[in-house]
């Protein structure tokens, strides 16, 4: 059976999107996912990018966008009253919630919603205070073994080459994106052309490199 590492920060919308269409996804196939909340910040940071929201027209479009393709596909989704927020709270309970190694989809999915199903704050001390009741930790999410699992998976991340989230590693290819999921499924699936198309896409050389500003 396939194994999947799926990185994740649940201040991302496609992240949430990704998460939710997964199992329709891949539906049939035999595999196990792994979910490895990170801090996509850091991974911006690591890559001198800046995040979707950060660039004024970009972040309109992605709501814009999101919101259609949650229409599209048929998930619930309600826009947070702000956005980008600090997600670290949120990231840090997961990891406090792990039992055996990982967080379970059920945590994962429980903070998903809180975030992308209902148009309150994301990161409000009193909705993060009830999110805690109801996930019942087994360690405390300030405490420093959570923030340790955190900067673990996030070290792990870019060992492994993710720069975005949602990223999906399996046989050691990287898939990007809620749009990558029937590229993840032609994976499993030992799709030929895709292996064709991975080996096209290794020969191509870098031409021209940009110089980042001063």
């Amino acid at each position: 059976m396939k194994r999947i590492d799926c990185y994740l920060d649940f201040i991302s919308p496609y992240a949430y999107l990704a998460f939710e269409q997964l199992p329709r996804a891949l539906e049939g196939l035999g595999y196990e996912v792994t979910y490895r909340p990170v801090l996509f910040a850091g991974l911006l940071k690591q890559h001198g990018q800046l995040g979707p929201a950060e660039i004024a027209p970009k972040r309109d479009w992605t709501y814009r966008q999101v919101l259609w393709l949650a229409q599209q596909h048929g998930i619930a989704m309600q826009l947070p009253a702000a956005h980008p927020f600090n997600p670290l709270g949120l990231l840090r309970l997961a990891w406090a919630c792990a039992r055996q190694g990982a967080p379970s989809r059920y945590v994962c999915e429980t903070i998903f919603h809180h975030v992308w199903r209902s148009g309150a704050g994301a990161d409000d001390a009193a909705r993060m205070a009830a999110l805690s009741q109801v996930l019942a930790p087994a360690r405390d999410p300030a405490g420093d073994e959570a923030r340790q699992a955190l900067r673990d998976a996030t070290d792990a991340a870019l060992r492994a080459g993710v720069f975005g989230v949602p990223s999906f590693v399996v046989d050691g290819r990287l898939f990007w994106g809620f749009d990558a999921l029937p590229m993840l499924r032609a994976q499993l699936a030992g799709d030929a052309v895709l292996d064709k198309i991975w080996q096209a896409a290794d020969r191509v050389s870098p031409g021209i490199r940009r110089r980042a500003p001063d």
